[in-house]
């Protein structure tokens, strides 16, 4: 709670702040979904600063091991926002994404993604 996050779609928004990880628990993962508050937003987008939102994690700095024995990590945590029933609210998705997030039920985000890690 509380880590600043990039937002990697043209929904409006660049940065959240995590508020709470929505399963309840300590912390977020790949795939995890989070409730945000936008601390830093584009003039005409679709989100403005200060709303809460829903997102999922799509980098995360923080190793994950995968079932073939190698590990995936990423330089930044990056979040795409999601509304409540979990579509993505904006078009495109920028940067790498985990394979893994099909796994979670997140394939509308990897069909929009540009590259699958």
């Amino acid at each position: 709670m509380g880590t600043i996050l990039k937002v990697v779609d043209n929904s409006g928004a660049k940065l959240v702040a995590c508020i709470q990880a929505v399963k309840g628990k300590k912390g977020a993962r790949l795939g995890d979904t989070i409730i945000a508050s936008v601390k830093e937003a584009q003039p005409r987008g679709k989100v403005k600063k200060g709303d809460v939102v829903r997102g999922v994690v799509v980098r995360a700095a923080m190793q994950r091991g995968r079932c073939d024995g190698s590990e995936i990590r990423f330089d930044d945590n990056a979040v795409v926002l999601v509304n409540k029933e979990g579509e993505p609210i904006g078009t495109r998705v920028f940067g790498p994404v985990p394979h893994e997030l099909r796994k979670k039920k997140h394939v509308k985000i990897l069909t929009l993604a540009e590259h699958i890690a």
